[in-house]
């Protein structure tokens, strides 16, 4: 039984030393390839060429599927919340005994009081930062021409890898010089900032010496 559980471990650890790639909230296609080229021949002249033709008065801002974009992500998020609650309650009686049955007595006196308080404070609050640039594509040109784009971006350090994903929807209008956009500008965006990472080999001898001194007397 014991060599069982023993291989269970090992095993467990050799699987949580794999690294995977961490779940996502964006839920689309991080790119998309631009529709075929038509193949016919093109009706160039001498002077005119249809591969190199550019409007005189447009510029190259991206318009079409698999055109790219650059993202400038500056968020910073600042959120703060109290609440404060407070209560008391306060009774006093006092009573007098001087006669009873028409008989005098000694003259006795009762009094007593009783006070009750309660207060509740509570102080939360929440600060962001992320600020970076990831070059995206463009998924989905919208019926009113606005552009739906996502990207991701990898960087692997060391036994770890950071990614870097993007979604949203961008006015056009909004694309400045060299294809730039603020995160701050993109319609129902989605940012994240996760890593993966094995286990160092101390965690897990850590993890096996825990197991095994579960398993002796304390």
């Amino acid at each position: 039984m014991a060599k069982h559980v023993f291989l269970s471990l090992v095993l467990w650890v050799l699987v949580s030393a794999c690294a995977i790639t961490p779940d996502s909230i964006v839920k689309q296609p991080m790119t998309a390839k631009p529709a075929i080229a038509n193949t016919s021949i093109a009706a160039n002249g001498a002077i005119f060429n249809a591969a190199a033709y550019h409007p005189l008065f447009e510029d190259r801002r991206p318009r079409y599927i698999g055109d790219i974009v650059t993202i400038n992500i500056t968020e910073n998020t600042t959120a703060s919340k109290t609440g404060e609650n407070s209560a008391s309650k306060e009774g006093k009686a006092s009573g007098e005994i001087s006669s009873l049955f028409g008989r005098n007595l000694p003259k006795a006196s009762v009094a007593g009081s009783a006070a009750n308080s309660y207060k509740d404070k509570a102080d939360a609050s929440l600060e962001n930062t992320f600020n970076g640039s990831i070059t995206v594509t463009v998924v989905d040109v919208l019926a009113n021409g606005y552009l739906a784009v996502a990207g991701e971006k990898q960087v692997s350090l060391d036994k770890g890898t950071e990614f870097v994903r993007f979604s949203g929807v961008i006015n056009p209008d909004s694309i400045t010089t060299g294809n730039f956009v603020t995160s701050n500008q993109v319609a129902d965006a989605r940012i994240e900032y996760r890593t993966n990472s094995k286990i160092d080999a101390a965690a897990v001898a850590s993890i096996m010496a825990r197991f095994f001194l579960s398993l002796g007397p304390l």
